[in-house]
């Protein structure tokens, strides 16, 4: 599912060759040119994820260019969605000069001849790459064409969802199962949709199970930005979406949970981290489970209990006094429990 280069772990004179070999061979041909080919300090990791590929790459100054006969030899056919997060960068395509920095995102094609060039202020770029088939996209493609090489803002709208939903994707993808991949490619693939179509003014082009699973994902979205709020429902959830509470509890039953029960998971989750955080063992269990939105002392002490097998007061004391062998211990204990409450569902 993943495919890791450091380019610092390996000599200096394999580290830029090493580089154009990977980005060739697992991403698209290009000529490239750094200021510095010997010391060439950069980290590529690929993420498999069904049709969908996903890239996180940092590099220092950078110019890649895609030559009309680099396209004529090998074309895999590729949209790729990138969002800077850090740095600068410049790319031409289709007669447009783009200039992005972080929280920007940017389209283009390996169809097309483009010219890039990073860290433009001498700072080390990181960049998220989707890259996407063309012909999976159920738009124009003449359309989408008149959108290559023209930055969008990251920060809001579908543009906001989509950044929000790439970052954790990638930061977290050590803790997916390889049966996730076909599924997270999938969400992928309905995020780009809509938000290609949101920039073309196309909603009505997009199928209804995407955007069913776009507005799954801004939910979730909306439900992690707000877990410490106290007042947070379905019916605020469903009020900020412009949905009715009905149709929002048949959203998640769709997804075998119900909307209450989520929302106290995912505080349950919440408090488990922060309790195991040696940075905030000064701060009260009460301090903890108040902000992550559980008024009561009590429901949150039954609910963590159901949850986890432990009390939240032995769950804290384990993890931060009892070495690692006891929180393995407990971890296991844990595991247990778990696969007992799925076997009395």
């Amino acid at each position: 599912m993943e495919t890791v280069l450091r380019t610092e772990e390996l000599s200096v004179a394999e580290r830029f060759e090493s580089w154009c070999d990977l980005t060739s061979r697992a991403l698209v041909p290009t000529v490239l040119t750094p200021v510095d080919t010997g010391d060439f300090r950069a980290e590529a990791r690929l993420l498999e994820l069904g049709a969908v590929r996903i890239s996180v790459m940092s590099y220092p100054t950078l110019r890649s260019r895609r030559t009309p006969a680099l396209v004529r030899r090998s074309d895999p056919e590729l949209y790729q969605v990138a969002l800077t997060r850090r740095g600068k960068q410049q790319l031409s395509q289709c007669r447009r000069d783009a200039l992005v920095g972080p929280g920007d995102l940017l389209l283009y094609d390996t169809s097309h001849p483009f010219d890039a060039r990073a860290a433009l202020d001498g700072k080390e770029v990181e960049v998220i790459v989707v890259h996407v088939p063309r012909a999976a996209l159920p738009l124009p493609a003449a359309k989408i064409d008149r959108t290559l090489a023209v930055p969008t803002p990251g920060h809001t709208g579908v543009g906001a969802l989509l950044s929000q939903f790439l970052v954790p994707l990638v930061t977290q993808s050590a803790c997916y199962r390889p049966q996730d991949a076909v599924r997270l490619g999938a969400v992928t693939m309905d995020l780009v949709t809509t938000f290609l179509a949101h920039r073309l003014d196309l909603e009505g082009a997009v199928p209804p199970e995407s955007r069913q699973q776009t507005l799954m994902v801004s939910v979730h979205a909306f439900i992690e930005r707000n877990l410490g709020d106290p007042q947070l429902s379905p019916e605020v959830v469903a009020t900020a979406h412009h949905i009715s509470v009905r149709y929002l509890h048949r959203l998640f039953q769709r997804q075998g949970a119900s909307v209450g029960g989520w929302i106290r998971q995912r505080r349950l989750e919440r408090c488990r981290r922060d309790l195991s955080d040696p940075q905030l063992a000064d701060k009260s269990i009460g301090f903890v489970r108040m902000g992550w939105g559980f008024v009561h002392a009590s429901d949150f002490a039954r609910a963590f209990r159901t949850a986890f097998g432990v009390p939240p007061s032995t769950y804290r004391h384990t993890m931060l006094h009892e070495g690692l062998d006891a929180a393995r211990q407990l971890r296991c204990t844990q595991s247990q429990h778990r696969s007992r409450q799925r076997d009395k569902t």
